[in-house]
């Protein structure tokens, strides 16, 4: 279940910040940024980090820059405690 959870809210991640970068470069309604880092912190930074280099978006912001990938080491360390403990 924590699988299937960590895959779909990392490609719904990376679909925000694809579409973010769209609307940037077409000058249209923005997704904010406390929403791409929320989704983020909750599991989604494998997906972000993904997309911050794939799309180059968001990559000078240093609350991404430096963010996303604390965020993804964080999530890393509780999945291999969570696997460890069940």
């Amino acid at each position: 279940m924590l699988w299937i959870y960590l895959l779909v809210i990392n490609l719904v991640t990376l679909i925000a910040f694809g579409a973010d970068k769209k609307a940037a470069v077409h000058g249209r309604w923005r997704t904010p940024e406390a929403t791409l880092l929320g989704l983020c912190l909750i599991g989604g930074a494998a997906g972000g980090l993904i997309a911050m280099h794939v799309f180059h978006h968001k990559t000078r912001k240093m609350a991404f820059a430096v963010g996303v990938p604390v965020m993804l080491v964080v999530h890393v360390v509780l999945v291999v405690l969570w696997l460890y403990r069940f």
